[in-house]
């Protein structure tokens, strides 16, 4: 018998089962593995929120453990509530699930990460080791946080008045910050790169001021983005210049943050278009990190799996991958050129249960994705503008509601705060919820639109 072999025999007969993990058996012993191989008829590699739509979507089609979900994480966040953690509206627990409980039970969750794609071959590769072997897959792996591409980060995190409400580590650190805060600067970053939910930067920077501003704190709010507009849909974006200047906030465009200097709170930034450097001192700052697909992507062997960028190249009306037509995407992770939000994963959601459904029967894919996304730009804990659009160049309102959306408006709070929590627990990640579209068509018929 091998020493492998000994080994999980030895566990066995110690009661340590649980030590052999549900997908594969590890040697401890000299730093290898027993490589598993499986083969499955869908495979989704992610378990966000696109990962659990698809599979609970899918997994009826296929039947008991044809359909595998891998993803390494033992807990799910619905991270558009981090807003509002770090605003001290919700609690971070509020926003977490269990990925046992949120994944549809007649799936296999595979437990690992993907280190490489074969999509000429149909298989993937894991951490573990072992090889996956699909008919279908999709890839909804969503985005990597990159916080140590900034130089004092993460280690920053640790020191007073540093948060960010991007990550479950630090998100509470953001409500800390804001509590702790009796005066001074405080500075609201954008990075220079794909994130997600791009006004969730700015989101906290008006919960930040009401507070302080009602509790008679004096604060010099400062919003450096890389972009070129504070927002990119020009509607909207007109409304939020009238808060910024309604609320004496300093907005400075193309400005990247390059590097954080607790010691001294500093922080450096350079200016995208001169290349000049400029450092400034801080009270507080909240920093949104680079983001980028995960290297199974953006390290992809096969450059034809990714654009340049390193971003799944799909058709972004079909979700299908340019060259492999049994590989599809959603989500974050795609080259699809609208706003990487849960809205509008739960609109590409509709699109991929019709055109993944018609490939795997053999049919051209019937449905388009017009682009739909949206994103509560939350300006108050009772106050919220509702920004829906499309990916058209420029991008144009695509809105559910016959009112100007671009006011802010209490009961749009009250729907970012309260009902859209419930649509996404119970609607997007089962695979029910797919949008607005049918709403929208209803109020735009009753009103003559």
């Amino acid at each position: 018998m091998t020493s492998v072999n000994s080994k999980v025999v030895l566990l066995l007969k110690r009661g340590k089962a649980s030590q052999l993990q549900a997908h594969h058996i590890r040697n401890i012993s000299l730093g290898s593995s027993l490589h598993a191989e499986h083969k499955f008829k869908l495979v989704v590699v992610g378990g966000g929120a696109g990962g659990c739509g698809t599979a609970n979507k899918f997994v009826d089609k296929f039947g008991p453990g044809e359909v595998c979900v891998i993803d390494p994480a033992s807990d799910h966040y619905y991270q558009p509530m981090w807003t509002l953690v770090g605003g001290g509206v919700k609690t971070l627990d509020q926003s977490r699930m269990s990925m046992k409980d949120v994944l549809p039970s007649k799936a296999k969750w595979l437990q690992d990460s993907v280190t490489s794609f074969d999509p000429s071959g149909s298989k993937l590769e894991t951490a573990a080791g072992d090889s996956v072997s699909y008919d279908w897959l999709v890839i909804a792996t969503g985005l990597q946080l990159r916080y140590d591409k900034i130089k004092g980060l993460p280690e920053a995190f640790d020191t007073p008045g540093v948060g960010s409400n991007y990550s479950s580590k630090y998100v509470e650190k953001t409500k800390k910050a804001i509590d702790e805060f009796k005066g001074g600067r405080a500075v609201f970053t954008f990075p220079a790169s794909p994130i997600k939910c791009a006004g969730a930067p700015m989101k906290i920077m008006y919960l930040a001021e009401e507070t302080w501003r009602k509790q008679g704190v004096k604060a010099d709010i400062q919003y450096r983005s890389s972009l070129p507009v504070i927002f990119g849909v020009k509607k909207y974006a007109e409304a939020l210049w009238e808060v910024v200047k309604g609320r004496n906030i300093n907005v400075n465009l193309r400005q990247h943050l390059i590097e954080v200097r607790p010691e001294t709170k500093e922080a450096v930034f350079e200016n995208l278009d001169t290349q000049e450097q400029e450092v400034i001192t801080y009270d507080m700052l909240h920093v949104t990190p680079p983001m980028e697909t995960p290297a199974c992507l953006s390290q992809a062997a096969d450059p034809d799996l990714v654009d340049a960028a390193g971003f799944l190249s799909v058709n972004k009306e079909t979700l299908q991958h340019t060259k492999y037509l049994n590989i599809f995407g959603i989500g974050d992770c795609t080259n699809i050129p609208t706003a990487k939000t849960a809205a509008a994963v739960a609109a590409q959601l509709g699109i991929m249960r019709k055109n993944l459904g018609a490939a795997i029967s053999g049919s051209p894919p019937p449905a388009k994705y017009d682009g739909y996304t949206s994103c509560p730009l939350v300006t108050g804990k009772s106050s919220c503008i509702l920004a829906e659009f499309d990916f058209q160049a420029p991008p144009q309102p695509l809105e559910t509601f016959p009112l100007n959306q671009a006011k802010e408006r209490w009961t749009m709070f009250q729907l970012k705060s309260h009902l859209m929590p419930h649509l996404y627990w119970h609607g997007l990640i089962k695979g029910w919820w797919e949008g607005p579209g049918i709403f929208r068509r209803i109020f735009r018929f009753g009103f003559g639109h």
